[in-house]
C-alpha cells in the first residue's frame, strides 16, 4: 500500500488546531458521527464551540449551530460528553419550527476539548502525524455501555472490534462506522481515516509564485518552495511555507518527492526549468506536474529533455492551470490551484484540460 500519494482536501482539522493553539480557553469539540439523507456536512466534519459562544467551522448551513451551542454549554458545565441527534426528514423537525428543509438526519458528538483534555491531545497528535505526511485514524465513540464518549487515537484502550475496524480503515484508506454489540456491552463509533493535507512543491520563487503559495496555504495545504537564488528563496517572502535554497539539479536530495502531491515549475529560467523537470521525471511522484509558460516554451523544454522527459508524459499539465481567462498573477494562481484541487479530487475533466501536445512531453 502506498499511502504517500494520499491527500485530504478537507483541511478543517488544521483550521481547528490553529484556533486551539491561539485560544487556550475552554471549548467543546462537535463532530458529525453519522448522517442519513441529505446533510450539509458528512461524518468526520468538526467544529469548535468556544466558551463565549463563538465557533470555528460549521456543521450545517447555520440552522443547527444555535442549538448545538446550548448543548455545548451543558457539556462545558458538566464536563461530560454527549451525543445529540437532529432529524429534518419530516414536516415536524425538531428545529424549533425553523423548517430547514434539508431532508436529512445527523448525529453529533459533543465533548470537552480544552487544554489537557483527551480530545485536544488526540487532535493535536493527529495534526502532527498529518504534517509529517502520514495517514492516521481518529475514533469518535458516540455510544457505549462502558467506555467514556469521546475522540480517541488508535493507541487508546478500545474494544477489540473498534480497534480492528480502525486498523482496516488505515489499511483500506477509508472511514467506516462501527456498531458492536455482544454480551459485554454495546459500542457505536465512527472511525475516520485521515490522509495528510495536500503537499504542493513550487519550483521557482519569483513574484508570481507568492500568490500561488498564498492560495495553497489559505486552503490548509502544506507548501515547499525551492529556488536557487537566495534573494527569492527567502522565508520572509513565503510565510507559512517551507523554503529551501538549492540548485535545481539537487531537487531530489532537497525534497522527498514521494511525499509531494503536486509540483508547479515556474522559475522563468529555461535551463533551470529543464533541470527541475529532469529531476521530477526520475521519480514516480508527484502525480501532477504543472509547467508555467506557453506551448512554444514547453516544446523547447521537450527538445532539451529529449528521452529524459519520458517519465512526465502522463503527468505534465502545460500550460499549467485551468483556462479561466486569468491575466493577473492572482488570477493565474487561482487557475493553477483550482486545477490541482480538481486533480486531487479526481475530477475527470482535468485529464483533458491543457494536456501536452505530442512533442515528447
Amino acid at each position: 500500500m502506498n499511502t504517500r500519494s494520499e491527500a485530504r482536501l478537507d483541511t478543517s482539522l488544521e483550521t481547528l488546531l490553529e484556533r486551539a493553539r491561539r485560544d487556550g480557553g475552554a471549548r467543546v469539540l462537535a463532530t458529525v458521527v453519522a448522517t442519513a439523507g441529505s446533510t450539509y456536512r458528512k461524518p468526520g466534519a468538526r467544529m469548535l464551540i468556544m466558551a463565549d459562544g463563538s465557533h470555528v467551522g460549521l456543521l450545517s448551513g447555520g440552522c443547527l449551530e444555535a442549538d448545538l451551542g446550548l448543548h455545548a454549554r451543558d457539556v462545558l458545565d458538566s464536563g461530560i460528553a454527549r451525543a445529540v441527534e437532529y432529524d429534518m426528514r419530516g414536516p415536524d423537525d425538531i428545529l424549533f419550527g425553523i423548517g430547514a428543509g434539508c431532508e436529512g438526519a445527523m448525529r453529533v458528538l459533543l465533548e470537552p476539548a480544552g487544554t489537557g483534555t483527551t480530545a485536544a491531545g488526540t487532535l493535536a497528535d493527529a495534526g502532527r502525524v498529518a504534517r509529517e505526511g502520514h495517514a492516521t485514524v481518529l475514533v469518535a465513540v458516540h455510544e457505549s455501555s462502558d467506555l467514556r464518549l469521546g475522540t480517541y487515537a488508535l493507541t487508546a484502550a478500545l474494544p477489540d472490534a473498534v480497534r480492528e475496524a480502525a486498523q482496516l480503515s488505515l489499511r483500506d484508506q477509508a472511514s467506516r462506522a462501527v456498531d458492536w454489540n455482544d454480551s459485554a456491552g454495546r459500542c457505536r463509533a465512527f472511525v475516520q481515516h485521515l490522509a495528510p493535507a495536500p503537499h504542493l512543491l513550487v519550483c521557482g520563487g519569483g513574484p508570481d509564485a507568492q500568490p500561488v503559495v498564498g492560495a495553497a496555504l489559505a486552503l490548509g495545504w502544506r507548501v515547499t518552495l525551492v529556488d536557487h537564488r537566495p534573494a527569492y528563496a527567502s522565508p520572509a517572502r513565503f510565510p507559512g511555507a517551507r523554503v529551501a535554497c538549492a540548485a535545481a539539479r539537487h531537487l531530489r536530495s532537497t525534497v522527498d518527492l514521494a511525499y509531494c502531491h503536486a509540483v508547479v515549475v515556474m522559475s522563468h529560467h529555461l535551463a533551470t526549468d529543464v533541470a527541475y523537470l529532469r529531476e521530477i521525471a526520475e521519480a514516480p511522484q508527484p502525480g501532477y506536474v504543472g509547467l508555467l509558460g506557453p506551448p512554444a516554451r514547453r516544446r523547447r523544454i521537450a527538445e532539451e529533455l529529449a528521452g529524459a522527459g519520458a517519465g512526465l508524459r502522463t503527468r505534465l499539465h502545460s500550460p499549467v492551470g485551468l483556462d479561466i481567462g486569468a491575466v493577473t498573477p492572482e488570477g493565474i494562481a487561482l487557475a493553477i490551484i483550482s486545477q490541482i484541487h480538481a486533480f486531487l479530487a479526481r475530477r475527470s475533466h482535468v485529464a483533458e484540460d491543457r494536456r501536452p501536445e505530442p512533442c515528447g512531453l
